[in-house]
């Protein structure tokens, strides 16, 4: 082993108190330690943070961490002062005097790693105080937001290339938990990264249960799942701020405690619930996608969409943002075809080019293939990465309840008949209405009761053709229009099917009784305990939890920081009996084992 390996597994043993690297996590450390530039790809919760903060420790200087977030900064600052490591941030959270505090110590060479965000790290002041001061390495996280193609893009990004061309000599690592080929390519251009090392982890997260529905009734659908998540920290993302305003509300009134989070709040209360996520157990966010990107808090249980997301990179990073602690966690999606007609509308709404469109039209496509899947998800989820998971995981919804399909050739070719006899000018429940020969007055007047299509499709419901539709639309027989009103249209491909020449399976429908049995199985389920604690280790595990809360709030950290959930539950299944047993557990380390062994080994041994 050589003496570069020994040291950082020494620093990973004592200063972070893991037992052991994870995946590539040594080979990053090693080659970013001994000068090398890297490109990470690790999922969330995968360990990124210890591929630049390892080689901090060990090289001589200061890191510089580009981070987009304050929050992010505050929670990795706090989290490496309770190992005993010298961090900082300079953000605009800070008075001026607190600021030129900061600027002296990292000029004084005292700090290890210090957290900058991308606007003011171009400052010409910050730059020229990088220019004076040794500095071990450039850390660029989240640096998918470099590229105008992903979903975080952040402008100031793509001058972060100045970098490499002011400090040639000081290493360079990017990384980034979601990013397709495209946006890969564009992070090395942007980045001047052709030289850099391309380190890939797998996508895969494995403690992730995913799990689509259709959407109807979606708050009673959000409240049967909420319901065995009762005293989870979780999150509801919402496409639209009065969304998230009006479910935050409803769901206090239903008894969780739900706080609302948007770009339009005033920033002080914005600042306030985000705190409180991050420092308090038990509490459900309600967001729009403003939330969420560099949150660190570990122990998220669940995360709910109540609308279809934009892209799967999005809903691969709001997803990934549950159960970092490796835990068991879930990940809920409820959309139905209205959510691809407003996000369809967005897209032909918006400002940007035509190739733009394009690439955000395709993304939307891929993200209603994995919506409507029949097979298992994950497969699909890693697919759309890049990589191929040999078996079904076992763990997701049409894994564990494989949907049934049916030959639905003759119902979609009356379906595209339909909205063909009709002008191609309306929606899904006016074109129900004339498939199922119901008459009214609008019906009537435009004489659609008298079109060949009228009264051939009586034998399905309502909510039936709504899925059917739902489905069309998501295998491209059927577009919404760009208008704004909700109306299909038949594509190219829809020929082929009018023609017979191309069968169409769907996946069917649960009927209403069906889907009422499922509400009281989950209701009863309890969360399948996620964490496994058994009744008679509850108490125990409430007084772990209790104490890690306490000790938190007397230095005004979240109690993760302290421990993570994962190292609780460790204490709670091998009950150590001395400090030393106590200090081999995952995730103490000899800092923390210093501060709290005693009072969590007074606990545990009481």
């Amino acid at each position: 082993m050589s003496s570069s390996s020994s040291r950082a597994e020494q620093i990973l043993h004592s200063v972070f108190g893991y037992p052991a690297f994870r995946g590539e996590q040594q080979a990053i450390v090693e080659h970013v330690a001994g000068g090398g530039d890297a490109l990470v790809l690790m999922p969330t919760g995968g360990g990124k943070s210890l591929c630049y903060q390892i080689p901090a420790l060990l090289r001589d200087g200061c890191a510089v961490v580009v981070s987009p977030l304050i929050a992010l900064m505050q929670d990795q600052v706090d989290a490496l002062r309770q190992l005993g490591v010298e961090a900082a941030f300079l953000n605009s959270s800070l008075d001026a005097l607190e600021q030129r505090e900061v600027e002296k110590r990292f000029a004084r060479g005292e700090l290890k790693l210090l957290y900058v965000a991308p606007e003011r790290l171009l400052t010409e002041r910050c730059l020229d105080l990088i220019e004076r001061t040794p500095v071990a390495l450039f850390a660029i996280d989240e640096a998918h937001c470099v590229s105008q193609w992903g979903h975080d893009f952040r402008r100031e990004y793509r001058e972060l290339t100045l970098l490499h061309e002011r400090f040639p000599q000081i290493p360079r690592i990017a990384l980034t938990a979601t990013a397709d080929a495209p946006t890969r390519r564009e992070i090395v251009e942007r980045l001047a990264l052709e030289s850099a090392h391309q380190f890939v982890a797998s996508f895969d997260r494995p403690n992730i249960r995913y799990r689509v529905v259709e959407k109807d009734d979606a708050r009673r659908q959000l409240k049967d799942f909420l319901a065995a998540h009762r005293g989870e920290s979780g999150i509801v993302y919402c496409l639209s701020r009065r969304k998230v305003e009006d479910t935050a509300e409803w769901l206090a009134g239903e008894g969780f405690d739900a706080l609302p989070y948007h770009a339009g709040m005033e920033a002080v209360l914005r600042a306030r619930n985000q705190q409180r996520f991050l420092r308090e157990d038990g509490l459900v966010m309600v967001a729009t996608i403003a939330f969420g990107m560099g949150i660190d808090k570990p122990d998220v249980r669940f995360v709910a969409h109540l609308d279809l997301p934009k892209s799967m990179e999005g809903y691969y990073q709001e997803t990934g943002r549950a159960g970092r602690d490796g835990l068991p966690s879930d990940a809920w999606l409820c959309y139905g075809l209205g959510d691809v007609v407003t996000l369809a509308q967005f897209i032909a709404q918006s400002e940007a080019g035509e190739e733009r469109k394009r690439v955000e039209r395709r993304k939307l496509d891929e993200l209603l293939g994995y919506a409507e899947t029949t097979a298992c998800r994950r497969q699909r989820l890693l697919a759309y990465f890049g990589e191929t998971l040999a078996e079904p995981c076992g763990n997701c919804d049409n894994c564990l309840d494989p949907p049934e399909t049916w030959d639905a050739t003759v119902t979609a070719q009356k379906a595209l008949s339909c909205v063909y006899r009709t002008g191609q000018r309306y929606g899904v429940a006016h074109l129900t209405a004339v498939l199922r020969g119901e008459t009214d007055e609008r019906i009537q007047s435009l004489g659609h009761h008298q079109l060949s299509t009228f009264g051939i499709g009586a034998d399905l419901d309502k909510q039936q053709w709504r899925g059917v539709f739902r489905q069309l639309v998501a295998t491209g027989l059927l577009t919404p229009d760009e208008e704004g009103y909700g109306t299909l249209r038949l594509t190219q491909a829809s020929r082929a099917v009018l023609r017979g020449e191309q069968a169409v399976h769907l996946r069917r429908q649960a009927d209403r009784a069906g889907r009422r049995a499922k509400r009281q199985t989950a209701r009863g389920e309890r969360a399948r305990a996620v964490l496994d604690i058994a009744p008679h280790e509850a108490p125990r595990w409430d007084a772990l939890r209790e104490l890690r809360a306490r000790l938190a709030k007397e230095q005004g950290v979240p109690a993760y920081v302290i421990f993570h959930d994962a190292t609780l539950l460790a204490m709670l299944r091998e009950r150590p009996q001395t400090l030393s047993a106590l200090g081999a557990i995952s995730g103490v380390g000899e800092r923390k084992l210093e501060r709290y062994g005693e009072s969590f080994l007074a606990e545990l041994t009481s």
